[in-house]
């Protein structure tokens, strides 16, 4: 959820993009004398296709399983109309997205319809449309359908700190699939197997090189699993992230430890990371830091523990910081930090397991002004995939580590040093592991 306030400043951001006129029937651009925003997209989806009874285009695929109500909730394929092709993946694949700008994105996004019905997501067995929703998500490709809603769809763009924007919205009267959609053999194979456990299949289908969002749409759907429910597009995600970094973190057990301090630098979208990998055990930490002037700040979003959000605060005049960690064991608790936690540790145990190593990873965040609106969890992902493709600087000491680190992080870091909890714990190990054997050196400590 966002609070009101900021989703006053996210819309008046929004409203301030280049004066141009986005098409979407065609993708292209065109002079206009208007200033664009989304809600002007989104006057020309209504002038042009939402006042139609029937909408014919293409699915990216895009699947949107909502979670309002759970288990009676809203399901169904998002469209975008009169369009073709393979060029429609990229309006729900995050790969697509890297050279984006936030307005772009949104711009993209606003531009698909939300097709939908209310049913029960434990029921969902036998409901037509479903069903067509479920071969959807089979799909590796565009599937081209055609839909007839029962009235015209609602103008509404909507934000939130997991999924990406999500632009009109309607009622599906019919829904019909006119092309075969494309079906990979192993998520046939998988999908067709109804003993085998949720966890399992989706570690099968990463092994198989299945795409994290094609993963999400099939458990999602249903499709996945033995007892075969629809799950919220907001949880599969990150159950999706979990199940994945779980099984890496047994694989990378048994490596050896990286032989270097290494860190990381990158960022996406003004998401900033520095990751450390220490010669240490497995274990994981993620920091927070959301910069003051960021509207999306994360000290509003704080009301007590259980991280309700501060309904129309004003902007904070210091950053909002906070941070969580793990060892080996499997957690028990969701992270207070979020879908945000998962997704940025999912790349930090790929790149382990990739080069065969293990560590303890500390992983620094810092949102920082420019990520004026929230565009969705994979902004976290793909900003710490981006680090970790960068050359690693390399340090003898902790010390020489953290010292560069404070050159690239914004936020003093006598604001966000301290919370590096796994640092503190490994300090209080040596002194204790000093102390016990009597070390000549305690005196110095």
């Amino acid at each position: 959820m966002l609070t009101n306030h900021t989703k006053k400043e996210i819309e008046k951001r929004v409203n301030q993009g280049p004066k141009k006129k986005i098409l979407p029937s065609s993708g292209l651009t065109q002079n206009a004398r208007k200033p664009h925003n989304s809600l002007y997209i989104k006057e020309d989806v209504k002038k042009e296709y939402i006042e139609k009874a029937s909408t014919f285009g293409a699915s990216p695929p895009s699947i949107f399983i909502g979670q309002r109500g759970y288990p009676q909730i809203n399901a169904g394929p998002l469209l975008l109309p009169e369009r073709r092709g393979r060029t429609v993946a990229s309006y729900d694949s995050s790969t697509h997205w890297l050279e984006k700008s936030i307005q772009e994105i949104i711009e993209m996004r606003s531009s698909l319809i939300h097709s939908k019905i209310t049913i029960n997501a434990k029921r969902p067995m036998g409901n037509k449309l479903i069903e067509k929703t479920q071969e959807i998500a089979l799909s590796s490709d565009p599937v081209e359908i055609e839909v007839l809603f029962e009235k015209p769809p609602t103008l509404k763009l909507q934000f939130d700190d997991i999924l990406t924007p999500l632009g009109p919205s309607g009622k599906i009267k019919r829904l019909n699939i006119t092309e075969n959609p494309i079906v990979p053999r192993k998520v046939d194979a998988v999908i067709s197997d109804t003993d085998m456990p949720a966890t399992e299949a989706i570690n099968e289908l990463y092994r198989a090189k299945i795409s994290e969002d094609h993963i999400t749409r099939l458990l999602s759907t249903g499709l996945l699993g033995r007892r075969r429910r629809l799950v919220p597009t907001r949880w599969s995600i990150t159950a999706t992230d979990d199940t994945i970094a779980r099984e890496l973190i047994k694989e990378i057990q048994d490596y050896q430890e990286v032989t270097e301090i290494e860190v990381y630098s990158g960022e996406l979208l003004a998401n900033h990371f520095e990751i450390i990998l220490l010669p240490k055990p497995y274990a994981f930490e993620l920091v927070e830091i959301w910069i003051s002037e960021s509207i999306w700040n994360q000290y509003k979003k704080k009301k007590s523990e259980d991280h309700n959000i501060k309904e129309d605060s004003p902007k904070s005049e210091k950053p909002w910081i906070g941070s969580d960690r793990e060892d080996h064991r499997n957690r028990k608790k969701y992270s207070p930090l979020g879908g945000g936690y998962y997704a940025a540790r999912l790349p930090v145990l790929e790149h382990l397991q990739a080069k065969q190593r293990r560590a303890t990873a500390i992983a620094i965040r810092e949102v920082r002004p420019d990520y004026w609106a929230p565009l969705g969890v994979w902004v976290v992902r793909e900003a710490a995939r981006n680090a970790l493709k960068n050359p690693p600087k390399t340090f003898e000491t902790l010390t020489q580590a953290l010292r560069h680190i404070h050159t690239k992080i914004i936020t003093p870091h006598r604001e966000w040093q301290p919370q590096l909890h796994l640092l503190k714990e490994e300090n209080q190990r040596r002194i204790t592991d000093y102390t016990e054997i009597g070390s000549p050196f305690i005196g110095k400590c």
